[in-house]
């Protein structure tokens, strides 16, 4: 068997699931752990979830937010405190019973998210209207326990930020919970190239102990969704639950109003299913630890050649360092440059420069575009200041290629026979009827969801739910879909 022969991926029409197991670890992003239903992130997937949290730290920052951390053990007391909360996260928690040799006089749970050990610091640092707002966030680990994992997907271990923020009144916390939804949105189109529908979970899709929930759905080139980040509003449940009470600007003791939002590195797993290709990955340039690399291409017994290209592939590098451009040069020895060209492939680089000594002679280098396939020559004389440009135009280019998939398959349906066959190719618009059996009743016979109510779509005023007939329990209609 030949190197590029095992170096080849499944097709994803043929195997999708085993398309994207073979990109996670063909392309270098993660190795198997020796823990059940865990990771070992690479250097080259670290970098990527590196540069996802460089621009969301930003983006909150320029909102208020500071970050701090809480610790990664929590008392298991604290989760009986809010019913709902623990009856969410109950069949999901590791407990740690004994330390140092002894049994614990209360167990300690690893933390599954922080609603909980956030609301009892928050009562004792919040006395006064002037202690609010609160806009904090955390960037850690988490830990649930899944029976079904994969990588980047669902695991049992992941990393992920979780903001946890309180306010005086309803109205500035579903404000906020609302300008989070927003930093996410944005973020995933902006940055990841990610086209995602903004709406509101149903009550049965709802996070365990929130009043409203809403979220980002992105599609896959498999037709399913993926929930790519959620924002919730608590209402006063945890604050009633961890007494968080303050004193109002009228001198009245007033429960406080939390939020809580998140989005973990399963965004990393949008990215690949969104983008990738049977080559691999395909990387959004803002978010690729290279966003260009460069494969100076010689004859091994040409001394002079070599020097040559190498002298012109050093300036080209630092040039495009000073233009802000990651820059990688594939420099290495005992490699054809067909094995480098298909690597880099496989990794999703977005550009690659070929040069080689008649390239030199032309003044030129050979551009290679990831998502297009294409390769033309390019000055060399003012490459430091047209690549970036064509990093924009990737960038582009490859948000229009996943709108334009996801609104090829999504449609809207108005009977169940329609509802079962939209699902098995996509997302579907359904009138719903509200109604939680309902609800379940679609998801156990079709395996589709309710993904969200968006905040744009088709209204589904006049209009019958496609499984009861019973009139729409909501303004717009519902998107389902299978997901992951």
């Amino acid at each position: 068997m030949t190197k590029t022969k095992q170096r080849g991926l499944t097709p994803q029409h043929e195997d999708f699931s085993a398309w994207y197991n073979e990109v996670v670890y063909k392309a270098d992003l993660a190795d198997l752990s020796p823990v059940r239903g865990s990771i070992i992130v690479k250097p080259y997937g670290y970098a990527i979830w590196e540069n996802i949290q460089r621009h969301l730290d930003a983006m909150f920052k320029a909102t208020g937010h500071e970050n701090l951390y809480f610790p990664l053990l929590i008392p298991t007391s604290f989760f009986e405190r809010e019913a709902d909360h623990v009856e969410g996260f109950s069949p999901e928690l590791a407990v740690v019973t004994h330390a140092g040799g002894k049994a614990l006089e209360e167990p300690l749970a690893i933390r599954p998210t922080s609603e909980t050990i956030i609301g009892e610091a928050y009562s004792k640092w919040i006395q006064s209207y002037r202690d609010l707002p609160l806009l904090y966030n955390q960037w850690c680990n988490v830990l649930r326990w899944e029976l079904r994992t994969r990588p980047f997907l669902r695991t049992t271990e992941f990393l992920w930020q979780e903001g946890h923020t309180a306010h005086a009144t309803a109205e500035e916390a579903m404000a906020e919970t609302r300008q989070m939804l927003e930093i996410y949105a944005e973020f995933a189109e902006r940055y990841g190239a990610l086209p995602v529908f903004r709406g509101e979970k149903t009550p049965g899709e709802r996070f365990a102990g929130a009043q409203n929930t809403y979220t980002i759905e992105a599609m896959m080139r498999d037709g399913k969704a993926l929930q790519a980040g959620t924002s919730h509003y608590m209402g006063d449940n945890f604050a009633r639950a961890f007494n968080i009470t303050f004193n109002d600007v009228n001198n009245q003791q007033a429960f406080v109003h939390t939020t809580s939002w998140g989005l973990s590195w399963r965004f990393i797993g949008a990215l690949i299913m969104t983008h990738g290709d049977d080559k691999g990955l395909i990387l959004p340039p803002p978010l690729a630890p290279h966003q260009v690399v460069v494969v100076p291409i010689y004859r091994a017994d040409d001394d002079a050649a070599r020097a040559a290209v190498l002298a012109e592939v050093g300036k080209l590098h630092a040039a495009l360092k000073d233009a802000g451009v990651r820059v990688k040069v594939d420099d290495r020895q005992g490699m054809s440059p067909g094995w480098k060209f298909n690597e880099w492939e496989q990794k999703g680089v977005p550009l690659r420069l070929e040069l080689g000594p008649k390239d030199l002679e032309a003044g030129a280098a050979l551009l290679a575009d990831r998502l297009s396939g294409e390769k033309r020559p390019v000055k060399l004389a003012n490459l430091a200041q047209t690549l970036p440009d064509e990093l924009e135009r990737f960038q582009a280019a490859l948000f229009e290629r996943a709108r334009d998939f996801r609104d090829a398959h999504i449609r809207e349906v108005h009977t169940l026979e329609e509802f079962r066959e939209g699902v098995e190719e996509g997302f579907v618009y359904a009138t719903h009827c509200g109604d939680a059996d309902s609800e379940r009743w679609l998801q156990e016979h079709t395996k589709a969801t309710a993904r969200c109510v968006p905040f744009d779509g088709p209204s589904a005023e006049g209009s019958t739910c496609v499984h009861t007939g019973k009139p729409s329990g909501y303004p717009r209609k519902v998107i389902f879909g299978k997901a992951y």
